[in-house]
């Protein structure tokens, strides 16, 4: 692992952004000077058994139907479950030709009591098209009423339900990949750990595909959400106690992502700021340091400065290099390609 001088972090939003009331953190929004870590640990991609089987990445022909759909900024948001509106996925689809055939979903991150829509969710959606990949913002339950492991089963059912409809989509299914900050990478982290290859008997056709994305971005992930401190609390139950909603720490003791990651890891590309006050770096190091021993495919960018809920760096030069170590990673993959694209 090589270090530079700077070191990049981030993980949930800052403090006032996720829990100040009245903040236009509702519906989809997420929001370092860099000391570069950056490995080519041997491209070791677990090929499970089911992963590559037809059913597993069976898709459907027909578009599904949306929920709405706005003509002006042309966008189209769908329902994960039929008939239910409180989870969703808002694609924003490349223009102009520039479609590659891959997709990310991307969770934005609030603390699992908000979601910061627009700094880790309609911006990041917008660079990712703007590139060539289709972008769905994911809208996870959350707060009240909506305790782990609900956010989690959201981030693998987004997973089955892009793949499942690749083809409508004009995607490739073997090149779908999950996005998350602070506790939007919390969650799809866990995604990762508890993904499955699908149920092939599921009346349900969108249950009988893998839930496991080929690629995995986690930017100043809430990787240690759930672990227990020397009190017996928990940062999650902790956030949850500050929006007024009861939680027991041991309840959610088993939402630790590792090791379960580990072992079903894709290539993964993690960033961070070192001096993040609410989320510690330690969490990201100890996933890389996990990720790197397995012999998996994984690079991670630490920057020396930098608050929580950066999104793409815009208000510090320094963390806008992000990004574009993101651009070179995902583009050395063939992200960018359209090799890859399924026939018409």
């Amino acid at each position: 692992m090589q270090l530079h001088n700077r070191l990049h972090l981030r993980h949930l939003r800052r403090k006032n952004d996720i829990l100040r009331p009245g903040h236009d953190m509702g519906g989809w929004i997420f929001g370092c000077r860099r000391a570069r870590v950056a490995t080519g640990a041997a491209a070791v991609i677990l090929a499970l058994g089911g992963l590559l089987s037809p059913v597993a990445r069976a898709q459907t022909a027909d578009a599904p139907s949306s929920l709405a759909q706005d003509d002006l900024l042309q966008t189209r948001t769908y329902g994960l479950r039929p008939g239910e509106d409180d989870a969703s996925l808002t694609l924003f689809a490349p223009q102009n030709g520039r479609r590659s055939g891959a997709a990310v979903i991307i969770a934005p991150g609030g603390g699992y009591v908000n979601l910061a829509g627009n700094l880790e969710g309609r911006q990041i959606a917008d660079w990712f098209a703007a590139r060539g990949i289709s972008a769905f913002v994911l809208k996870y339950r959350h707060g009240a009423g909506h305790p782990l492991p609900q956010p989690i089963e959201d981030g693998e059912r987004a997973v089955r339900f892009v793949r499942a409809n690749a083809r409508a989509f004009g995607l490739d299914a073997d090149r779908i990949g999950l996005m998350g900050f602070s506790a939007g990478g919390h969650l799809a982290a866990m995604t990762v750990s508890l993904s499955d290859d699908g149920d092939a008997a599921a009346p349900d056709a969108v249950e009988r595909v893998s839930s496991r994305p080929d690629f995995l971005v986690l930017a100043y992930p809430w990787l240690e959400a759930t672990d227990l401190n020397a009190g017996g609390d928990s940062e999650y139950c902790r956030f949850a106690r500050m929006a007024r909603w009861d939680c027991a720490p041991r309840d959610y003791v088993a939402y630790t992502p590792l090791p379960g990651v580990v072992a079903k890891a894709p290539p993964t590309f993690i960033y961070h700021t070192t001096d993040d006050a609410l989320v510690p770096v330690r969490g990201s190091v100890d996933l890389y340091s996990a990720l790197a021993m397995a012999g998996k495919d994984v690079e991670m960018h630490l920057f020396a400065h930098g608050s929580h809920g950066s999104g793409l760096g815009g208000a510090d030069p320094a963390l806008t290099l992000w990004p574009q170590a993101l651009e070179a990673w995902l583009r050395a993959r063939g992200y960018f390609s359209k090799e890859a694209q399924p026939p018409s």
